[in-house]
C-alpha cells in the first residue's frame, strides 16, 4: 500500500517518495520548511479526493459545453424506460438505427430516469456514468495492488492512454462504464473468496450476484461463465443465473406472462435483424467487424471468427491453468476476459474498449517484465491507441484508419502482452 509521511524541519523544501509493499512502508515523504517538526498520518485519501474533485470539476464543464446537447444513446434507452411503464413494445423497426437493443430488464435501469424531465435525466446519469469511470480507475487499481505494488504514474498513463473512451462514454451516455463497475467488483469478491475462512461463501455468492445483474444489463458479461467453470466456483455460477433468470421474468411485471414471452422473441428478432447490418460499419472494433472490413465477405468472416474465438479461448484457458500455482492469478484472467469482451462481441464499439483499463494498468505495472524489443512496440502501441483522435488524424486519415481494424489490433497486442506475462508467471 502507497503511503506518505510528512516531516518538516529546518532546511527547506524536499520531497521524497516510494510506493510501500503490503506490510512494508516504503520510504517517507518529507517536507523541510523553517523549523519545527510535524508528523502527520499518510495523506492517500486527500490526495484521491483532491483528485476526484477536480476531475469532477472538468467533467461537469465538459457536459455543460458538449455533452449535454449529445448523450444519444441516452435518449434511447430514456424511451426504452418510458416504453416499459407505459407497457409498450421496446423493439420498433421503425427507430432504425436508434433502435433499443438491450433486454427488457435493463430498460428497467432506466424507467425511474424517464418519469423526469428529459434534461434533469441526462445530469443524473452523466453524474452516474461519470462516478462509474473513476470506480473504473480505482476498482483497477485496488485489484492489481493485491499482486504487487502498483505506481501512480502506471494509473496516470494508463487513464491518459484510454481517455477517449472515456469521454466517448460520457459524450454517448452509454452504460458499459457501469458494466465495467460491476465487473471489477465481482473480481475483488472472487479475490475474497479465494481466501478460506467462514466468510469465502458470501463472498462467492456476492460475485455471483454481481456477474448476473452485469449480464442482465448488457449480455457481453456472459463471457465470464466459462471461467465460473474453470475456477469451480459453483456458488458464484449458480447465484449469477438464478439472477439471470429472475431477471429474464422481470417483462411479466409490465406485460403480463403471455406479453412477457412476445416481449423477449422480439429482443431476439430485433438483434438478429438489426446486428449483421453493422458489422463492417466505421466504429465497430470487434474481430468479426475486422473479418469483415478486410474480407467483404459475412460467411467467411464468421468461419474466421469460430477458428479466432476458439484460439482466444484456447489461449485463456492455458492462461487460466498456469495461473493455478500462482498466489494471485485473478487480476490477470480478470483483465484479460475484460479486453475480450470488445474483440468477441459482434457489435464492439470501440469506446467499449473502456474495459480494457486494468489490462493496460497491468502491461504497464510489469513494464521491467518485457524486454525491451517489447517495450518499444508496447510504447508505440500505447500511442496509437491513445493519439488515434479523429480531430488529430482528419476524416480521411481517421477513416482509413478505422476502416482496417487499426484499434483491434492495437489491442490484440495488448491481450499478447497479457498472455506473455502470465507464460513467464510474472501476472
Amino acid at each position: 500500500m502507497n503511503k506518505k509521511y510528512l516531516t518538516a524541519g529546518p532546511g527547506g523544501l524536499s520531497n521524497t517518495f516510494s510506493p510501500g509493499v503490503a506490510g512494508r512502508p516504503g520510504p517517507a515523504l518529507t517536507i523541510r520548511r523553517g523549523c519545527g517538526s510535524l508528523t502527520a498520518m499518510p495523506t492517500a485519501g486527500t490526495k484521491r479526493a483532491a483528485l476526484l474533485l477536480g476531475a469532477a470539476v472538468v467533467l461537469g464543464a465538459l457536459f455543460f459545453l458538449k455533452a449535454r446537447s449529445g448523450m444519444a444513446d441516452f435518449d434511447v434507452n430514456f424511451k426504452a424506460g418510458q416504453r416499459l411503464l407505459a407497457g409498450e413494445t421496446l423493439y420498433r423497426t421503425e427507430d432504425s438505427h436508434w433502435q433499443f437493443k438491450y433486454s427488457p430488464f435493463s430498460a428497467l435501469m432506466y424507467a425511474p430516469l424517464s418519469l423526469l424531465p428529459l434534461g434533469a435525466a441526462k445530469t443524473v446519469w452523466f453524474v452516474l456514468v461519470a462516478a462509474a469511470l473513476a470506480a473504473v480507475v480505482l476498482l483497477s487499481a485496488r485489484l492489481l495492488s493485491a499482486s504487487g505494488p502498483l505506481g501512480g504514474w502506471a494509473v496516470g498513463l494508463t487513464a491518459a492512454v484510454l481517455a477517449k473512451f472515456f469521454f466517448r462514454e460520457l459524450q454517448l451516455g452509454q452504460i458499459n462504464a457501469v458494466i465495467t463497475v460491476l465487473l471489477l467488483a465481482m473480481t475483488i469478491e472472487m479475490e475474497k473468496a479465494a481466501d478460506p475462512g467462514p466468510a469465502s461463501g458470501a463472498a462467492d455468492v456476492r460475485a455471483g450476484l454481481l456477474w448476473g445483474l452485469a449480464t442482465a444489463l448488457k449480455p457481453y458479461a456472459v463471457i465470464f461463465l466459462p471461467y465460473f467453470v474453470l475456477r469451480r466456483r459453483a456458488r458464484a455460477l449458480l447465484a449469477g443465473l438464478a439472477f439471470i433468470a429472475a431477471s429474464l421474468a422481470v417483462p411479466a411485471l409490465f406485460y403480463g406472462f403471455q406479453g412477457s414471452g412476445t416481449v423477449l422473441r422480439e429482443w431476439a428478432d430485433s438483434l438478429a435483424r438489426s446486428t449483421p447490418v453493422l458489422f463492417g460499419t466505421q466504429d465497430n472494433v470487434s474481430l468479426m467487424g475486422l473479418f469483415v472490413k478486410w474480407t467483404g465477405d459475412v460467411r467467411l468472416s464468421t468461419l474466421l471468427l469460430g477458428g479466432a474465438t476458439a484460439l482466444l479461448a484456447g489461449l485463456i484457458f492455458s492462461a487460466v491453468r498456469r495461473g493455478n500455482k500462482m498466489d494471485h492469478p485473478l487480476p490477470l484472467e480478470s483483465a484479460l476476459l475484460l479486453l475480450a469482451i470488445p474483440l468477441l462481441s459482434p457489435l464492439g464499439w470501440d469506446y467499449t474498449f473502456l474495459s480494457a483499463f486494468p489490462a493496460i494498468l497491468l502491461v504497464f505495472r510489469s513494464w521491467d517484465r518485457f524486454p525491451s524489443a517489447a517495450r518499444v512496440l508496447l510504447a508505440v502501441n500505447a500511442a496509437m491507441i491513445g493519439l488515434a483522435l479523429y480531430d488529430l488524424f482528419g476524416r480521411r486519415l481517421y477513416a482509413a484508419f478505422m476502416a482496417r481494424s487499426v484499434p483491434t489490433v492495437n489491442f490484440l497486442v495488448v491481450a499478447a502482452a497479457l498472455f506473455y506475462l502470465r507464460s513467464r508467471r510474472a501476472a
